[in-house]
């Protein structure tokens, strides 16, 4: 399955529980994850999308370390099972 199909499926699913999940863009900032997760009762996370069995490059690595300090949440989604389970976790908390 190609990242852009995980993707897609990621954003409905994350519009189906009531949050919203756009695409992250920064200039100059290379590496930043690909879509931030607004859910409902003012919960924000960070997904990087990969095409399935790809690892995070290394800027993209960096960042996930950087939010993560920060006492952010950064998910590497490459599957639909990672989907799957992102779902469950996001929609427990």
């Amino acid at each position: 399955m190609r990242e852009s199909m995980l993707e897609r499926r990621l954003v409905r699913e994350v519009e189906r529980i009531g949050g919203l999940a756009p695409k992250w863009v920064s200039p100059g900032n290379r590496g930043v994850p690909d879509r931030i997760v607004i859910l409902p009762g003012g919960r924000t996370v960070y997904v990087e999308m990969k095409a399935p069995g790809k690892p995070l490059e290394p800027l993209q690595a960096k960042w996930a370390r950087t939010l993560r300090k920060m006492g952010h949440q950064v998910y590497k989604i490459d599957s639909d099972a990672d989907i799957d389970q992102f779902i469950a976790e996001v929609s427990s908390n």
